[in-house]
């Protein structure tokens, strides 16, 4: 964000929250350390580091444009969506984890207690959005990839018209109804979103430079206890990696699955290609609160390897398939006869050493699945490159649906 504001000549003057956030540590007082911007934020989140702590219908001189906040409870209780105006004229909302494109955030994350109340004001929030002229556009933190999301939606922006014709929630007048809908269609989340909320109530660290990433000796920090996670493309791995070591390819989504995958308090040392870029490693890792970062290894390692198989879509034949997705993508449409186990899981299903093809839905998540199966011993395991809709068009045959 800073180099963009840099390359546009622009400097960073407010940084908004919308809500204390469960799937990464907010930037927002780094920011602000950094440029000297104003953190904007709900006042019912009670934050502890300096901020303007906002009420709804408080409004923001951005010089020549105004920021109001309004009350979008629902994601969390103290969310906060952000109106941008022009003089009287809606421009835009930035709706946070509240309404977002086709869908509405999830409102489990707070507490099993609170998600109905959560989903009752979440359909308070959405009616008071739609509210808005139909030409507003809908700017929301979270889409697709994100676990906050309930369903994802592939787009990432929309406009208040749009919604209003698209969105099935929208379409809800009753609030139990809405409710319903909205929880049935949650899936599981990471284990570490329930400690990041207070870690952003409190504030995150700051970091005073960009963090390095150091090159280790590779023998001496599995000695250490050292998990080795490997970050190159799925087929790089799968052609040589260390013995052992855990595929997650390095993505928008790397640093969800590696809290998801390795426990905050476990040391990992990372395997990268030359190209790869170790600023954005260690920058994911750090946001979701996973410090214990040794260092790395460029890809010439000298000990123990291993190969995996990837096949494509026209060699499964009649193999066990392992879906790993998530229980919704897995239900909208799976391979015949496919086992499911979501990734998230995996570690605790206490699957039989039998010969798997593991599948997902482009083959990152099935790499990683494939990983740990390894580790735990499984010795017949290949990846599929692709997913059930490759497998569909290639083969001819249906996926099967269970709705």
């Amino acid at each position: 964000m800073r180099r963009t504001a840099e390359q546009c000549g622009l400097t960073i003057a407010f940084t908004a929250d919308t809500h204390l956030h469960a799937d990464y540590l907010s930037g927002s007082p780094q920011l602000a350390h950094d440029t000297g911007a104003t953190v904007l934020a709900s006042a019912a989140g009670r934050r502890e580091f300096p901020h303007t702590a906002l009420l709804d219908g408080d409004e923001v001189d951005l010089g020549g444009l105004t920021l109001r906040a309004l009350a979008t409870p629902g994601h969390t209780t103290e969310h906060l969506s952000y109106l941008l105006l022009d003089g009287e004229v809606p421009l835009g909302v930035f709706t946070g984890g509240s309404l977002i494109v086709g869908a509405a955030a999830r409102t489990d994350l707070v507490s099993p207690d609170q998600t109905v109340p959560l989903a009752r004001a979440q359909h308070g929030s959405l009616q008071r959005l739609s509210r808005l002229p139909d030409a507003v556009g809908v700017w929301p933190t979270h889409g697709a990839g994100s676990f906050c999301s309930a369903p994802p939606s592939p787009e990432r922006i929309s406009t208040i018209g749009a919604e209003k014709r698209t969105n099935p929630l929208l379409q809800m007048d009753d609030p139990e109804t809405f409710a319903r809908r909205l929880i049935e269609g949650l899936g599981t989340y990471p284990a570490y979103f329930s400690g990041l909320p207070e870690i952003n109530r409190h504030g995150p660290g700051i970091i005073s430079t960009d963090p390095p990433l150091h090159r280790v000796h590779l023998d001496a920090a599995i000695a250490a206890g050292a998990v080795v996670v490997d970050v190159r493309p799925v087929l790089d791995f799968a052609r040589r990696h260390v013995t052992g070591s855990i595929s997650i390819p390095l993505r928008p989504q790397f640093g969800t699955w590696l809290g998801w995958i390795v426990p905050a308090s476990r040391p990992f040392v990372v395997v990268r290609n030359p190209e790869q870029d170790p600023a954005e490693i260690v920058w994911q890792s750090l946001k979701i609160g996973h410090e214990n970062l040794m260092g790395e290894m460029v890809d010439d390692w000298h000990g123990a390897s291993s190969t995996i198989d990837v096949i494509g879509p026209d060699q499964v034949g009649h193999s066990q398939v392992l879906d790993v997705r998530q229980s919704a993508e897995y239900h909208d449409g799976h391979l015949p006869g496919a086992r499911h186990v979501e990734l998230g899981r995996l570690p605790d299903a206490g699957l039989d050493d039998e010969p798997l093809v593991v599948m997902c839905g482009h083959g990152e998540r099935a790499a990683t699945a494939a990983s740990l199966l390894r580790r735990t011993g499984h010795r017949h395991v290949a990846i599929l490159s692709g997913g059930p809709d490759d497998w569909s068009r290639i083969t001819s045959l249906p996926l099967e649906r269970d709705r």
